[in-house]
């Protein structure tokens, strides 16, 4: 009982991530499980499974808002399902002890990019709601997508999500709605590629189902987190983490000796303060900057309706003195007309 307990934070811990970032669902998780002692096969196997409820849901949520670009979906999911059933059947058949170290490795690189990525330079995009790539960039972004993800146990969104972020060309919340909505194809696959390969021995349906249970808890808590953390904190903080855990992983398989632990996690520990703390003054820097051009903006509001009422009374008391000067002027007329006729003596009266 307790560890599906422990399964189940994993999966909200990894959900939250996931929903704050837009990636980070099985990096994070299979890097906690690889931790707790799954081989990197059933690790990736049970996140997948799991996956299927979560970004079925996360996927029907982004449509229902408008955060998709079904063209995108199609053409880069397709090729991701295809990359996630050949990564999970070469997964299914390495051993476990040459697949652990391949797979630490693989999502060590992909915390590292992480936290240099969203700590250095942020992604970005546009406001283009309709994704101007094309097949030429989509396809092979989605095989290598679908066959890193499956290898390692996640790594769709790090892949995806962060190479369409800077291209710059389509905005932020269209290519995490698409992406998340692709990912149920390519979960899919990969899932059907590993049950192929492995069938159902070893896997247990309790872990998978206290991952799910962990996500779908933590789907409305990262809708709140995401308006209200920086991205490029989280994103910091999440990328240090898979590093860690992985880096864990790593020096176990080797059996290294204690003073490598300790320099090895203490340069870890320098870059990944570091890091944050760059990424904790960029972010507010960018706060300052927007509370800055939100006071300009107000300002140049409220100058601009001083004006048009400064401009609007004195328009009234122009005419109000034109009116003014009319009825002077009409006054000695109307006093005339009132004037009675002089009586002219040639009528004898």
């Amino acid at each position: 009982m307790r560890k599906l307990i422990l399964l189940a934070l994993v999966g909200l811990v990894a959900q939250l991530v996931d929903g704050a970032l837009g990636m980070g669902y099985g990096v994070t998780s299979s890097s906690l499980l690889l931790l707790a002692g799954l081989s990197p096969a059933l690790a990736s196997a049970s996140v997948h499974l799991a996956e299927i409820g979560t970004t079925l849901a996360g996927g029907t949520s982004h449509w229902r808002l408008g955060n998709t670009d079904m063209r995108l979906v199609a053409r880069l999911g397709l090729p991701g399902a295809v990359g996630a059933f050949t990564g999970a059947t070469l997964l299914s058949h390495l051993s476990t002890s040459s697949s652990t170290p391949i797979t630490a490795t693989l999502l060590a690189l992909l915390g590292a990019y992480v936290l240099v990525r969203f700590a250095v330079r942020p992604p970005a995009g546009t406001g283009a709601r309709r994704s101007p790539h094309g097949s030429r960039l989509l396809v092979p972004l989605g095989l290598v997508g679908g066959l890193v993800d499956a290898t390692g146990g996640g790594g769709w969104g790090p892949v995806t999500t962060t190479t369409l972020m800077t291209q710059g060309r389509t905005a932020p919340r269209t290519v995490i709605g698409s992406v998340s909505a692709s990912e149920f194809m390519v979960t899919v696959a990969a899932s059907a590629g590993f049950l192929l390969g492995l069938g159902t021995s070893g896997l247990s349906l309790g872990v998978v189902a206290a991952l799910l249970a962990g996500g779908l808890v933590a789907a409305p808590i990262a809708a709140w987190l995401v308006s209200r953390l920086p991205g490029p904190v989280l994103g910091t903080a999440v990328g240090g983490l898979i590093v860690a855990t992985n880096l864990s992983t790593l020096l176990s398989w080797a059996s290294a000796p204690t003073p490598v632990y300790s320099v090895g996690y203490t340069l870890l520990v320098v870059a990944w303060v570091g890091f944050l703390l760059l990424a904790v003054r960029r972010a507010r820097a960018e706060a300052a900057s927007i509370a800055m051009a939100a006071r300009q903006a107000e300002a140049t509001e409220s100058t601009g309706i001083a004006g048009i009422t400064e401009a609007a009374v004195s328009s009234v008391a122009s005419e109000e003195a034109a009116s003014g000067r009319a009825d002077e002027q009409a006054a000695p007329r109307s006093r005339a007309q009132r004037r009675p006729a002089p009586v002219l003596a040639s009528q004898g009266i």
